[in-house]
């Protein structure tokens, strides 16, 4: 007996080894993957005004000062006090400059690194709420092939960097559920938070933990250990956030908890304001087409409200689009943190229907799920891609064949995905997902992944000239910020 129990010990043991194998592979494939996505053609285009722009030039002054000046410590903008967000991102592009020089590659390649940083974190996060791995799998799909998420993480902003550490916390929040250690990288990811955008984000993604934890494990609210954890955490937070009371004053404590965080509630800042479904429509624009896997998915997560997967794609989800939804600012990039929790929603479902189609030597469950409705909502988007190939192949002045080639591939994709789901066929899972990946690796070879910059003059040789005809030491401030090489 004893013998047999050994022999059952030494199986599980050789399972949870091959299993931990697995889930390495997967993670350093997605890594990968998400590194070539969010890396090439990366200084390919100039900033975008006005939000890169900023972000470069704090930088950039960092980066051209001495450590004696203290202004890693207290950034300037074009020479004075910066009190909109915490340094952290700036302190990471500073280091880039000082490695490879200032220009648009070393701007925006923190940002991209940690967003595809999060796209790993992000499996390891849904493989602790899934119990089988399909799922999980289909979710960091989801989220890597998201348009959204690439474009804006790409970006040299704070936004990838906030939904990385956003990721790294509930990380650490689930694996704390079974090893009370991991409550200090709960407190450490939420420090991270507060030093890229400011206390009053870590004060919402708190809130979100918080309300996760009070429905799925309410025992570790009731521990030291994560409050201990916080503290921890944290505790880097309030020594810059005492640095800068001892140098300025109330007037930082006014510009930035005051005019730059909570007065974003009530008031839309350079008049940026929307009305309260603006987020809604942003995915509703964006996220096709897994928006068109989210009705029955949010179906499948209320039925199944108390497993934690449910849980915590309910809770994150509509905690932060409640919250963003009523605050008067409204900008696009704020919505990026909800695309995690629509990625659990949207691989939860395609595991379901993964299973429930037809394959190759496997019994599909009852019923079979793929409807004519799908067909046509796939056929649409077929004709859409097809459509805007013809347009700007063929009609549009100048023509533009790298939209033309865009728009032809996913065209084709969703012609093929239409055809597998007529035929009750899973791969169209698959295909679905490649096709994705390469149409945004096209996008982003592209010179239209930042769109924005077509509704604007050409901002470099207008900086050129800036720079060419102004005394040195004169101060200016540029109507758009821009990096300008010497």
């Amino acid at each position: 007996m004893s013998n047999e129990t050994f022999q059952v010990g030494e199986l599980e043991r050789i399972l949870q080894r091959g299993d931990r194998q697995t889930d390495r592979h997967w993670t350093i494939g997605l890594l990968i993957a998400a590194l070539f996505l969010f890396t090439i053609n990366l200084g390919g285009l100039p900033l975008r005004d006005w939000d890169e722009g900023l972000v470069a030039q704090v930088a950039r002054e960092i980066w051209q000062s001495s450590v004696d000046s203290l202004t890693w410590l207290h950034p300037t903008l074009w020479g004075d006090p910066y009190f909109n967000k915490p340094p952290l991102m700036h302190w990471l592009i500073a280091g880039f400059y000082s490695i490879a020089g200032v220009n648009e590659w070393t701007a925006r390649l923190p940002s991209a690194i940690l967003t595809a940083i999060s796209v790993p974190l992000f499996y390891s996060v849904a493989r602790e709420v899934f119990y089988p791995r399909l799922p999980a799998v289909f979710a960091a799909l989801i989220y890597l092939t998201s348009l959204p998420v690439v474009r804006q993480g790409r970006l040299a902003m704070l936004d990838g960097a906030i939904v990385c550490f956003l990721i790294l916390m509930m990380l650490c929040l689930l694996r704390s559920r079974r090893d009370y250690r991991y409550t200090l990288g709960v407190g450490i990811a939420l420090g991270l938070i507060c030093l890229t955008k400011g206390v009053l984000v870590g004060v919402l993604m708190a809130t979100i933990a918080i309300v996760f934890l009070a429905w799925d494990t309410p025992r570790l609210l009731k521990l030291p250990y994560l409050w201990i954890g916080l503290i921890l955490g944290l505790f880097p937070v309030m020594l810059w956030y005492m640095a800068q009371w001892l140098h300025y004053g109330q007037e930082f404590l006014g510009t930035n908890l005051l005019n730059q965080s909570l007065q974003r509630i009530w008031t839309d800042v350079e008049q940026n304001s929307g009305a309260p479904w603006y987020y809604v429509l942003e995915v509703l624009k964006y996220s096709v087409p897994w928006l068109l896997f989210l009705p029955l998915g949010g179906q499948l997560a209320w039925k199944n409200s108390n497993l934690s997967w449910a849980k915590l794609a309910i809770v994150w989800g509509t905690v932060y689009l409640a919250a963003i939804s009523l605050m008067a600012t409204k900008l696009p990039w704020y919505g990026l943190p909800l695309y995690p929790a629509l990625a659990l929603i949207g691989g939860a479902e395609l595991a379901i229907l993964w299973q429930q189609g037809k394959q190759v030597g496997v019994k599909p469950l009852p019923p079979t799920p793929y409807s004519r409705a799908w067909i046509g909502l796939f056929a649409m988007l077929a004709i859409a891609g097809w459509l805007g190939m013809v347009y700007f192949g063929w009609f549009s002045r100048p023509r533009q064949l790298d939209l033309t080639l865009i728009l032809a591939f996913a065209g084709l994709t969703m012609t093929i995905v239409a055809l597998f789901i007529a035929r009750q066929n899973a791969q169209f899972i698959t295909l679905l997902i490649w096709g994705m990946y390469v149409s945004l690796m096209l996008l982003m070879l592209s010179n239209h992944w930042v769109w924005e910059l077509a509704e604007a003059y050409p901002v470099k040789p207008v900086a050129a000239i800036v720079q060419q005809h102004t005394p040195i030491g004169q101060k200016y401030i540029p109507l758009i910020p821009t990096i300008v090489r010497r």
